[in-house]
């Protein structure tokens, strides 16, 4: 298995309190979080990570390398000349991707297995599957519809309402819906999964853990509780 980390954002709402460090570089639980996400990913059978940087790109490349110490294989798909959001990032490491891959979300700690995800996109009709969890509004707000197998709406609007499904941060895509997302301009992906779900063309598979993150301080905060102080059994 393949998997695509965007860790290639700003991660302006940690600036203040990590000065000149990638969101990827900050320290959870002794390591930095990018070593906690490799450690799920390379346990759950995942034998290469396409790492999209964009934002002090040097400090993630010279900490982990080709990934050979951290039982990995990395390569490295660089935003050379400004940010190109999620969609983007994407679309400019197709040269790089297997037909089918994982997608992971460079702030999201998921303790999921990825095996049993990867497996089940073989069983689905469509391009993409996202991993959904039924959040109700409790950890971020809700963005999505999910009914018999599919993710029904798809809306990171602040005026949606009415949904209790979020986007987990794991999904799996076929390469080819890549080539569908614009080159060499800014896009994120959240057009592409709004678009599909009004398609019928995006496939949900619900997951019960539920999700971290340490795209804002409070969610930076609950993880390292949960991996300091809770200190849960490991994924396998």
């Amino acid at each position: 298995m393949q998997c695509v980390i965007l860790a290639g954002g700003l991660g302006t709402r940690m600036a203040d309190a990590h000065p000149g460090l990638p969101k990827s570089m900050i320290t959870v639980a002794g390591r930095p979080f990018l070593e906690l996400q490799l450690d799920l990913l390379r346990r759950g059978g995942v034998e290469e990570a396409v790492i999209c940087v964009g934002h002090r790109a040097g400090r993630i490349e010279e900490h982990f390398g080709d990934g050979r110490s951290f039982g990995i294989r990395l390569v490295y798909s660089r935003e050379e000349e400004g940010l190109l959001g999620t969609g983007g990032a994407l679309r400019q490491a197709l040269p790089l991707l297997r037909p089918e891959f994982l997608l992971l979300y460079g702030d999201s700690y998921l303790e999921v297995d990825c095996r049993s995800v990867f497996a089940y996109f073989s069983r689905v009709d469509g391009p993409v599957l996202m991993t959904v969890f039924r959040n109700r509004d409790r950890w971020v707000k809700s963005n999505a519809a999910f009914q018999n197998g599919r993710v029904t709406v798809y809306n990171k609007s602040s005026g949606s309402g009415g949904l209790e499904y979020v986007d987990y941060g794991l999904s799996v895509l076929s390469r080819t819906i890549v080539e569908e997302i614009p080159g060499g301009e800014f896009s994120n992906l959240d057009r592409l999964y709004q678009r599909l779900a009004g398609e019928g063309r995006l496939a949900g598979l619900e997951v019960f853990r539920r999700f971290y993150e340490i795209g804002s301080p409070e969610g930076l905060a609950e993880l390292r509780h949960h991996l300091e102080v809770e200190k849960p059994a490991p994924v396998e």
